[in-house]
C-alpha cells in the first residue's frame, strides 16, 4: 500500500515551532518556564496535521512496537500507521461515524487501538477510551452517561456489551465475527486515502475521559483537539522523550496517563511508542526486554518502581536515559533504590485526566527527593488555603491550583454535560485540583494528598502519604495505605492497611518491628497507632489505592467494636 505523504499547514508549524523550542531548551528550566508560548490555533488536527506529516519526514521509523508475552515483536512504521488509519477512517465514515460523534474504544495494547484513535481524530469523532476491565452495569452506565452511539471492543469480551442499549452500532476485533456486530477486518480493504469533509475547529471535542473515582462517582472529562494534542508538549518536556527515542510506558488503556505516554507525547517528539503486553508482572523479565529493544525511556506507576525495586536491579545493564513515574506520589526509598542501581534518578511528575504534566522535574535539573518538582512552561501552578480560598504567597501549604486568567491550552474544556462540576471546579477563576501540596522557598512542590485524604489526630494535621512514604522504608511493607481510625479521645489516629513482601509473616514479631520502625522514622504525633496486615489494597482499574474505601471500612469496623486481626501501638511500647 503506497503512503501518501501531507503537506504541512500554519498550524502544523505552530506546534513545530513550539515542540522545537522545548527540545532545543529541555536542560534551561528557567528560560522555558519563562518564554515558552502555547501556540495559537484556531483550527487543529493531530492526526492530519501532526501525524501524517511528520510520517512524511520519517515513514520508515518504528511509530509503535508492540513485544507480546511470548516475546514476539511486531513494529509498524509511522508511514505504515498513517496509511492503516487512513484506511479505519475511510471505513468508519462508511458505517455512519460523523464529526462530534462519540466511540467507546475499550481495547488493549493491541495495534488497533493506535488505528482507531487516529482514525476517529481524522474524523473529527470523538474517542471514549475505556479499560477492559469495566463491568457490564458500568460500561452500560458510561454509554449512557456519554450518549456514545458506537463501540468497539475484543471479540472476546461481546457479551459485556449484553446490557448495553440496542441503539448502539458495536465494532469486535479479533478473529473470531459476533453476530450483530461489525468486523473490524473489513476496514483493511477502505481506500487508503482519507480526505477529511472540513477543517477541524480547535474547541471542538476530541476525547472523553471518565476519571478513575478514587472519591466519588467517575466524572467524564471533554478534552478539545488541543488541550491533549497540543497540550501534552508539557508531558513531553518532562518526560525528556526526543525524536528517535523508544519510550516505555507501563500503563493500561482507558486511562488519561496512557494517552500521555503512548500516544500524544511520544508521537510529538516522534519517537516510537514502546509496549511490552507482559502476562505477569515479571521484573528481571522487564529488564530483559528493556536492554534488548534499547528502551531510552522509561516511565512507570509507582506500584511498578515499588515491584521492580524487589528485584536486582543492576541486571539491566543500560539503563534508560530518562526515568519517570506519575500517577501516584513516589515514594523517597524507591528513588534512592534505584538511583544507588541505575547511578540515575526517578523524576517524579503530576497531573491529572483534567490536564497535563502541569508539575514536574524536568530533565536536567536538581531532583530534591519527595518533591513531585516545580510548575512546567504554560501552567501557572498558585497554592490556595482550602478554608479561606487565599493565596498562599512564597513557601506554605496549599490546594494546587491552576491560574485561569494566564493561557491553560492544556487543561480540560470541562465536565461533560455537567456545568455545575465546572463551575465548581473552576470557581474564583482558578481550576482547584483537590490536592495539597507543600511549596518549598525555591518554588519546589510536595505532594501531602488528597485533600479528602488528609485528616486530624490530636489536633494535628497527618497526611496519609507522608506516614507511607515511612512505612514502606521497612523492609517487610511491600505497599501500604494510611486512614484515620476513629477515636473518641484524638478525633482519630492513624491506621496502616499492609501489604507484607515475600518472606515476611504478619503477627506480633512483624507488628513489633513495624511500629519500631515508625518510632524511628516519624515524629511522635504522627506515630501510626493501629496495623492491619492485608493481602492486597481496594484500588480503582488505573491502579490508584481507594483510601475512602479504606477509611469507610475502619468506620464500620469502629462502630461494630470488631478488633480481630488488628494490632495497636499501645500493646508494644
Amino acid at each position: 500500500m503506497n503512503f501518501t505523504p501531507r503537506a504541512a499547514t500554519p498550524a502544523t508549524d505552530a506546534v513545530r515551532s513550539a515542540r522545537d523550542f522545548l527540545l532545543d531548551n529541555v536542560y534551561d528550566y528557567e528560560k522555558v518556564v519563562r518564554e515558552f508560548r502555547w501556540p495559537q490555533l484556531d483550527d487543529f488536527n493531530f492526526a492530519i496535521e501532526w501525524f501524517d506529516v511528520i510520517a512524511g519526514e520519517h515513514p520508515d521509523r518504528a511509530a509503535v512496537t508492540i513485544v507480546a508475552s511470548d516475546l514476539e515483536t511486531s513494529s509498524w512504521s509511522y508511514a505504515e500507521l498513517a496509511t492503516r488509519s487512513n484506511q479505519v477512517a475511510n471505513w468508519l465514515t462508511s458505517l455512519g461515524v460523523r464529526r462530534g460523534d462519540s466511540m467507546i474504544v475499550m481495547l488493549n495494547n493491541t495495534i488497533e487501538l493506535w488505528e482507531i484513535l487516529l482514525g476517529l481524530m481524522k474524523v473529527g469523532a470523538v474517542a471514549i477510551p475505556t479499560s477492559t476491565l469495566v463491568s457490564d452495569v458500568d460500561l452500560a452506565w458510561r454509554i449512557e452517561t456519554a450518549d456514545a452511539r458506537f463501540a468497539i471492543a475484543p471479540d472476546s469480551l461481546a457479551t459485556r456489551f449484553d446490557l448495553v442499549r440496542p441503539a448502539t452500532t458495536l465494532i469486535s476485533v479479533g478473529e473470531n465475527p459476533v453476530e450483530g456486530w461489525h468486523n473490524y477486518a473489513d476496514s483493511n480493504e477502505a481506500d487508503g486515502d482519507f480526505t477529511p469533509d472540513g477543517p477541524t475547529p480547535a474547541d471542538s471535542t476530541s476525547l472523553l475521559y471518565f476519571t478513575s473515582g478514587t472519591t466519588a462517582h467517575p466524572k467524564l472529562v471533554r478534552h478539545t483537539q488541543v488541550s491533549y494534542p497540543v497540550g501534552h508538549l508539557s508531558t513531553m518536556f518532562w518526560l525528556g522523550v526526543r525524536p528517535g527515542d523508544v519510550h516505555l510506558n507501563i500503563s493500561s488503556p482507558g486511562w488519561g496517563k496512557h494517552a500521555w505516554s503512548n500516544f500524544f507525547s511520544p508521537f510529538l517528539a516522534q519517537a516510537t511508542v514502546f509496549i511490552f503486553n507482559y502476562e505477569r508482572f515479571n521484573a528481571e523479565m522487564l529488564m530483559k526486554v528493556m536492554e534488548s529493544h534499547q528502551v531510552s525511556s522509561f516511565c512507570a506507576p509507582p506500584t511498578v518502581w515499588r515491584m521492580l525495586i524487589q528485584a536486582d536491579l543492576t541486571h539491566l545493564s543500560h539503563p534508560p536515559r530518562e526515568l519517570v513515574g506519575a500517577g501516584e506520589a513516589l515514594n523517597p526509598e524507591v528513588i534512592n533504590k534505584v538511583r544507588a542501581a541505575w547511578h540515575n534518578t526517578i523524576r517524579d511528575g503530576y497531573g491529572q485526566t483534567e490536564m497535563t504534566c502541569c508539575v514536574g522535574n524536568s530533565p536536567g535539573q536538581s531532583v530534591r527527593i519527595g518533591a513531585m518538582g516545580r510548575p512546567m512552561p504554560g501552567y501557572a501552578v498558585v497554592l490556595k488555603d482550602p478554608a479561606t480560598d487565599d493565596l498562599i504567597e512564597g513557601a506554605g501549604e496549599g490546594e494546587i491550583c491552576i491560574d485561569l486568567s494566564v493561557s491553560h491550552l492544556g487543561l480540560m474544556g470541562g465536565y461533560h454535560g455537567a456545568d455545575d462540576l465546572t463551575a465548581e471546579a473552576w470557581r474564583g477563576g482558578y481550576h482547584h485540583t483537590g490536592d495539597i501540596g507543600i511549596r518549598d522557598a525555591d518554588g519546589y512542590i510536595t505532594y501531602v494528598g488528597r485533600a479528602d485524604d488528609v485528616f486530624k489526630a490530636s489536633d494535628y494535621k497527618i497526611s496519609p502519604f507522608e506516614l507511607e512514604s515511612a512505612l514502606i522504608l521497612h523492609a517487610s511493607v511491600v505497599e501500604c495505605a494510611v486512614v484515620p481510625s476513629p477515636n473518641g479521645v484524638r478525633g482519630a489516629v492513624p491506621k496502616a492497611y499492609i501489604c507484607l513482601a515475600e518472606g515476611h509473616q504478619p503477627g506480633d514479631d512483624t507488628a513489633a518491628a513495624v511500629f519500631e520502625h515508625c518510632r524511628e522514622q516519624l515524629n511522635a504525633y504522627q506515630y501510626v497507632r493501629i496495623i492491619e496486615f492485608v493481602d492486597h489494597l481496594p484500588k480503582t482499574i488505573s491502579s490508584k489505592i481507594r483510601r475512602v474505601e479504606l477509611r469507610n471500612l475502619e468506620a464500620e469496623r469502629v462502630a461494630a467494636g470488631n478488633n480481630d486481626g488488628q494490632y495497636y501501638y499501645r500493646d508494644f511500647r
